[in-house]
């Protein structure tokens, strides 16, 4: 029996077969199509935490690029900005120890905050290879900007949460943040040891005078 040639072929309706079957196909197709259409489909890694880690900072230093516009800064700079305004004057390798960056990193960061008169640099006196960095007087300005940005967008980031809620996750946080430390073999990373100085003053603060916890 010879073989039926679909592209010659004509079904019902005068269409060749080879045509009725690429409807039929693309037919099926759109009917799948139709009904996973309402069906949520969950993006890779919805379960994990460091998913949810990865997406909360995503959009935090997308709020916090937003508001650093206005100061004409870009997100990472503040940091340096707000280092430089706790410590006062700091070298490069302490500076990069600080951010968990490498030197060569941080050196840009600054040489490009100089050009804008955030910081300035100074040799050390007895030894010119050692330079220090410090906020100039328009970089103080930005840090005190700075940390009232910060707040706002915290209070963002927190809505909703109660005192106890902000202080585990601030706990579970630098606690994550320890363990890939540790991991990476990252040394210096010492923001879980700051993090329970700052929790035991806020212990204080909150048990008042005579020792007794005031409910938040």
């Amino acid at each position: 029996m010879a073989a039926v040639d679909e592209s010659s072929a004509t079904a019902p309706g005068g269409e060749s077969l080879g045509t009725s079957v690429i409807k039929a196909k693309r037919g099926k197709h759109d009917k799948d199509q139709a009904n996973g259409a309402g069906r949520r489909i969950r993006p890779p890694g919805a379960k994990s935490v460091g998913w949810a880690l990865v997406q909360a900072a995503r959009l935090h230093r997308a709020r916090i690029g937003d508001r650093l516009a206005a100061l004409n800064l870009f997100a990472g700079q503040e940091q340096v900005v707000q280092a430089l305004a706790a410590a006062g004057t700091m070298t490069m390798g302490d500076l990069a120890a600080t951010l968990c960056v490498r030197p060569p990193t941080a050196s840009k960061t600054i040489s490009r905050l100089a050009a804008l008169g955030v910081v300035e640099r100074r040799a050390e006196a007895g030894d010119g290879r050692i330079v220090r960095v410090r906020l100039t007087e328009a970089g103080l300005a930005k840090a005190e900007a700075i940390e009232r940005l910060w707040d706002e967008v915290e209070a963002e980031v927190l809505d909703g949460f109660d005192s106890k809620d902000r202080r585990r996750l601030r706990k579970l946080l630098r606690r994550a943040a320890r363990n890939l430390a540790d991991a990476a073999g990252v040394s210096g990373h010492d923001s879980e040891a700051d993090g329970e100085e700052i929790e035991a003053e806020e212990d204080e603060i909150e048990a008042g005078p005579t020792g007794a916890t005031h409910l938040v």
